[in-house]
């Protein structure tokens, strides 16, 4: 008899792809500058670390906050007793206040309009189970991230088809790319509810222009079944210009064109707090949407996945303390651009490129003349080497469905300077005698057991198989 249901035991989940992979071998071998300095430095996980000093200097100078004290008295019994699905007002009001200093004050928010969710992962499932029936598909563009095979497939039967985005025009939608994704999932003989975007970009570390935003909007109002989410959980890292414009934004803009189309009952924003403020593990999500219905029925869903009281009391505190997040903003961006630049300084001594970036917690780096050939296995030897020769874990393009061999996504936010230093100098090292053995193997290899790296090597050619096969079958 059967233990596990097929649910649970599907092979959709994505928990086999590199990108989970390479997390997995960097806890086994983790690098630390005084117990294991040979480790693998994680550089595949999109944290913001830089800014927990201005966080904790907050909550020093507010100590009744984490005390659950208000005026003075504790309000610790009102926040451990049940509270109901729909958040503390208080909370909510801060967030959407918070959204829209992001985006400059350009749009507002309103709160009844807001779901809170146990982060971005549960927010954009809960809008799958409200928007798709099994098989139904949306439209991602390529190259997305990896997560979004498991979140937005794995338990709710939902299918993604990929806008095929190339380097020919650094990645961004073209109408082109948006009518062939339309046309492959109706051959495929699925019902298209929409087009899912993050904006910016995980892995490309841009944001979208106005005309592809425009383009979106477009569609879904000729196609009027169609949704558009909107991830913008990176909207506070933009650093640089062209600056951050949210699919709000657009709305806005349009409004006359717009008002009789219901495109705005069509369109959904997810945001959290885990990349702008850095805390992933407190679990703070939330979707926005100005359509009753999917409010309705998302907040139903997020029974399953609340934020504590206790948080939302302590965020609330937080987030409404303006002169804090006018300055936490500032003083976030200018460090994530500063280590940004040392990230691409740092590949450019090693003779490596990348896209140029002006948001996110990382860069998509171009290392496809280091490839022995132009495929897929050819990328996924050269990381096998960067996690095990090199002792780096960053992401595989194949991981992100890119329809390019060679590129890669290397985060730079959760780590120190120094250990960002290291991890290019190792990185320069392994270039110069890679590229002078005309590809052949470094020898100064990261001790993990030999066992391990032959079994590793019969997987990785299974894997990129796999993905390889995974991405004919998206054509």
């Amino acid at each position: 008899m059967r233990l596990l249901s097929t649910k649970a035991t599907c092979n959709s989940h994505g928990q086999d792809s590199s990108y989970f992979l390479g997390w997995q071998e960097y806890e086994k071998n983790p690098y630390d500058e005084v117990h294991n300095p040979k480790g693998i430095i994680q550089m595949g996980l999109a944290e913001n670390q830089l800014s927990f000093d201005l966080l904790e200097s907050w909550l020093e100078k507010n100590p009744d906050v984490t005390a659950f004290k208000r005026d003075g008295k504790s309000i610790f019994r009102e926040l451990a007793l049940f509270q109901d699905y729909h958040g503390l007002p208080s909370f909510k009001k801060a967030m959407v206040d918070f959204m829209a200093e992001i985006r400059g004050n350009k749009v507002t928010f309103d709160p009844n309009h807001m779901v809170l969710t146990a982060g971005a992962t549960s927010a954009n499932e809960t809008l799958m189970f409200c928007l798709a029936e099994q098989g139904d598909a949306f439209l991602l563009p390529t190259p997305y991230y990896p997560g979004f095979d498991r979140d937005l497939k794995w338990r709710t039967g939902a299918e993604i088809v990929p806008i095929q985005c190339t380097s020919s025009n650094n990645f961004q939608i073209t109408e082109y790319a948006l009518q062939q994704a339309y046309e492959e999932a109706r051959k495929r003989n699925l019902r298209v509810k929409g087009v899912l975007v993050t904006n910016p970009s995980n892995p490309l570390g841009t944001t979208m222009s106005r005309g592809e935003l425009n383009l979106l909007v477009d569609f879904i109002k000729e196609n009027k079944n169609m949704h558009l989410i909107s991830d913008e959980i990176y909207s506070g890292t933009v650093f640089s210009s062209p600056g951050f414009i949210s699919i709000m934004e657009i709305l806005k803009e349009r409004n006359d064109d717009l008002k009789d189309s219901e495109v705005w009952n069509r369109v959904h924003v997810v945001y959290s707090l885990s990349k702008d403020l850095g805390l992933p593990g407190f679990r703070v999500g939330a979707i926005y949407s100005e359509n009753d219905d999917v409010v309705a029925a998302a907040t139903k869903m997020s029974s399953f996945g609340l934020v504590s009281s206790q948080t939302q009391y302590l965020l609330s505190a937080l987030l409404g303390d303006k002169k804090f997040t006018k300055n936490y903003i500032a003083e976030n961006q200018k460090r994530l651009k500063r280590r940004q630049k040392m990230l691409v300084s740092g590949l450019g001594k090693a003779g490596i490129g990348c896209l140029e970036s002006n948001a996110g917690l990382f860069c998509w780096v171009d290392m496809r003349h280091l490839l022995h050939s132009n495929s897929f296995e050819a990328e996924m030897e050269l990381w096998k080497k960067i996690v095990y020769q090199v002792g780096l874990n960053i992401s595989p393009g194949s991981s992100c469905h890119c329809t390019e061999p060679g590129w890669f996504r290397v985060c730079f936010a959760n780590m120190s300077e120094e250990t960002l230093n290291l991890a290019m100098k190792r990185l320069k090292a392994f270039v110069v005698e890679y590229t002078a053995g005309n590809g052949s193997c470094t020898k100064n290899r990261i001790s993990n057991g030999n066992s391990k790296r032959k079994s590793l090597t019969k997987w990785v050619f299974r894997l990129s198989s796999r993905e390889h096969q995974h991405r004919e079958e998206e054509r």
